[in-house]
């Protein structure tokens, strides 16, 4: 008994050392391109902001990524659908072309800005970065799967500076309510050293910061270390931030549906997205629902960061949904670029406004939008829980847990990830 148990340690630790070398060439060439495309977003934003008249060529430039993806792009418009269907049924495999050309198209579409975030573009590069190693070093469909699935997790741990976030979302995203571990320590790795690569880079994530402090007990009971009145209104958020993603999830799919079926010719498809968004622009009368979002070329216009701030005026109750509407018709129609940091955009603005509602703090508010909105559309609570740890700490864990985990289950089973595949329905009426 002792012999075996001596072999099994043994082969554990060949195995991590096997997963540590197959990874590190995988995570260093990952996190520097996502160092790449971070710097060149932020080159082509300011550009954006200087030159504002380059939002008129949207159009242009949607025919322009059309036509790449035709000429070169074959499967590798799927994106990260591929990477999934790839882990999920090995296939075709994932090109090494995808990397980039959705690092070229993603940040043409903020160029001339289309509404669009950055997770997609780091998950692709990963993926495609995963894949062509794979190949190169002749992996078994197992080895190549589980490879595949930390390419995901350095794309994502670099782009935001969260590799524990990272590693989790590549295990629990292939799959609504069902994690598979056999990729941990790979995923964990590749996510700590593709950011720590990226950092390298001399890449500095935003920082984010809810001052919120709350040691006030309910009720005067010694024995109740939460404010029960505060958690009821993180409920009602999480419904309200489940609501939306499910909102999102469906309007992108409805707009997709309908664009190609009454706009018969391909590449007309991203003109008339990019038309929509300039009118979209001339109605709402500003342009801080282009790009990211992340911040504004104003000191006080509408961005994630001023969502934190209880003192922002510009922040309207209809900010989030304004965001969603300029994504999902970027997204539907043509352009290039992840879903994840818009969302973040639609969920800190809608806690800003939820929070002045409810009467509840609007940092703490802004912050669990920021996480929740994400957790219901990629349907991955525990990834965003623990983005919540990595980007604000550990102090309100609990209300991120709450409101992720409610959001969850009202955003329904539809997602932004069509190749999501369903392990565990989130109610027992669904088959």
């Amino acid at each position: 008994m002792g012999t075996k148990k001596t072999l099994e340690q043994v082969t554990v630790a060949y195995e991590l050392l096997r997963w540590t070398l197959l990874v590190m060439p995988m995570a260093i060439l990952v996190g520097s391109l996502v160092a790449l495309f971070l710097w060149l977003l932020e080159v082509v934003t300011h550009i954006r902001w200087e030159y504002e008249w380059l939002l008129y060529g949207l159009p242009l430039a949607g025919v322009l990524i059309y036509w790449l993806y035709q000429l070169s792009g074959k499967n590798a418009e799927k994106g990260n659908n591929l990477i999934m269907e790839e882990i999920h049924q090995p296939g075709g495999g994932v090109p090494a072309r995808m990397a980039p050309l959705v690092l070229l198209t993603t940040i043409i579409t903020h160029l001339f800005g289309g509404s669009a975030g950055r997770e997609g573009t780091a998950v692709q590069i990963g993926g495609s970065v995963a894949g062509w190693l794979g190949k190169k070093m002749g992996l078994t469909p197992k080895d190549l799967r589980i490879l595949l699935m930390t390419g995901i997790a350095a794309g994502f741990g670099a782009v935001f500076g969260t590799p524990l976030t990272g590693a989790v979302f590549a295990l629990e995203v292939l799959a609504i309510g069902v994690m598979r571990y056999d990729a941990l320590v790979p995923c964990l790795i590749a996510a700590v050293l593709a950011d720590v690569v990226c950092s390298a880079w001399g890449i500095q994530h935003t920082q984010y910061h809810i001052l919120y402090k709350n040691d006030a007990l309910f009720a005067g009971l010694p024995f109740v270390h939460i404010d029960l009145l505060l958690l009821v209104k993180v409920i009602l958020g999480g419904v309200a931030f489940g609501l939306t993603s499910f909102l999102f999830s469906k309007l992108m799919h409805v707009i997709k549906h309908n664009a190609h079926t009454y706009i018969k010719i391909p590449w007309l498809i991203p003109v008339v997205g990019g038309m929509i968004i300039i009118a979209l622009c001339y109605i709402t009368g500003t342009y801080d629902y282009l790009g990211l979002g992340v911040s504004s070329k104003s000191s006080d216009g509408i961005s994630i960061l001023h969502a934190f701030d209880s003192s922002s005026n510009q922040i309207t109750s209809w900010s989030w949904l304004w965001k969603l509407i300029f994504t999902a018709v970027t997204l539907a129609m043509g352009f290039k670029g992840g879903e994840v940091t818009p969302l973040f955009f639609m969920g800190a603005t809608l806690g800003h406004t939820l929070a002045l509602l409810l009467g509840a703090p609007v940092d703490l508010f802004a912050g669990l939008g920021f996480i929740a909105v994400f957790a219901g559309a990629t349907n991955t609570p525990i990834a965003c829980t623990l983005m919540g740890v990595e980007l604000f700490g550990t102090d309100h864990v609990l209300y991120f847990a709450v409101a992720c985990f409610t959001a969850y289950y009202f955003s329904g089973h539809s997602g932004i990830y069509g190749a999501q595949r369903m392990g565990v329905p989130k109610f027992n009426a669904v088959d």
